[in-house]
């Protein structure tokens, strides 16, 4: 049996472990807090981000990143995107040679725009055949539970994208494969920053033209920035960019989403981060983004807008507005 380590105990982390379990692995996570470890291994359950759900007896969990990783023939990193630098310097002697890097994060690094696997690559050395990346319309509770889901494994090496492949193919979760893996991560990154729209419009209760309009032209972005950074434009038709965007704008599940709409409803970001554990990634991302695209002199007025909302630049209702209001002479791509 293969054993797979799991670095990150939160809800995406634990439910791609079940997907790993299910596949056949043996999956070692690793958690920050020995207390939720704890309670992985006597209740077989993550009571703080999934309650409720048994977990399979093949996950095992502990604090100690040595002995997760110890054996494992690949190396899931599930933690905030914010904190992959910090963790990595931690983990840099006890991560295996050799073995695939595999990043569920999506995110851009603030300080850096670095994306994910850039910063993998940074800290760990290791090169573009073993970094991958899995993306696409993974909201967690739902995977966990084993309904029917799907995921794009990119990576520039074929058979290790083929590998991983193998490695998550479960009987509820379907993994195609993909060489584009800056696509695949701009793709999930962006998402989040778009569904932050998309929750203030419902917060603050428009309708389905405003959704879909903030969508639709959150694909355009998404691609924009994609095409300049040397991305396939076809992925973002594609499970890592459609597909993700369509369920992290649309699900309450969608902790980007739902942060939103409370900003739609008046609550600040100070409020709303401090009423939860759980991370929504864009409410960071969106200023790296917005830098990223300035970089290439990309355009992308949502990202831009949303940054302005989470500075307290700008209210929610009149960030919508002056995205309607502005300019449209230059915009011909509908």
């Amino acid at each position: 049996m293969t054993k797979v380590a799991v670095f990150g105990a939160g809800s995406w982390g634990t439910a791609f472990a079940i997907v790993l379990a299910q596949a056949g692995n043996q999956v070692s996570v690793w958690g920050r807090r020995e207390s939720l470890c704890e309670a992985i291994n006597t209740r077989h359950e993550n009571p703080d981000y999934l309650p409720g759900l048994q977990l399979p007896d093949a996950i095992t969990a502990t604090h100690d990143p040595a002995q997760a990783a110890d054996g494992a023939e690949a190396i899931v990193l599930a933690v905030p995107s914010q904190s992959l630098r910090d963790n990595l310097r931690d983990w840099a002697d006890v991560l295996p040679a050799a073995v695939p890097l595999v990043s569920l994060m999506k995110g851009v690094e603030v300080g850096t725009t670095k994306r994910m696997s850039e910063v993998i690559a940074e800290l760990t050395g290791a090169g573009p055949e073993r970094i991958a990346v899995v993306s696409g319309p993974n909201l967690a509770r739902e995977i966990a539970e084993g309904q029917p889901a799907a995921a794009v494994v990119a990576c520039t090496d074929e058979g290790t994208a083929a590998r991983l492949q193998k490695l998550c193919h479960s009987p509820t979760f379907r993994p195609y494969t993909n060489n584009d893996v800056i696509g695949c991560e701009l793709g999930g990154a962006t998402k989040n920053v778009i569904a932050l729209a998309v929750g203030m419009a419902v917060g603050l209760g428009f309708g389905d033209n405003a959704r879909a309009s903030v969508i639709t032209r959150g694909l355009v972005e998404t691609a924009r920035l994609g095409t300049a950074l040397g991305a396939d434009e076809h992925t973002f038709s594609g499970l890592a960019g459609l597909g993700d965007l369509v369920a992290t704008c649309s699900s309450p599940l969608s902790r980007n989403r739902t942060f939103g709409e409370k900003l739609g409803q008046g609550m600040t970001v100070a409020e709303i981060a401090g009423a939860t554990r759980q991370v929504a990634e864009g409410v960071k991302s969106c200023a790296s983004i917005t830098e990223l695209a300035h970089h290439h002199d990309v355009e992308m007025p949502i990202a831009e807008h949303v940054t302005k909302v989470v500075a307290g630049e700008m209210t929610p209702k009149d960030m919508l507005f002056s995205l309607v209001s502005r300019s449209a002479k230059s915009e011909r791509w509908g």
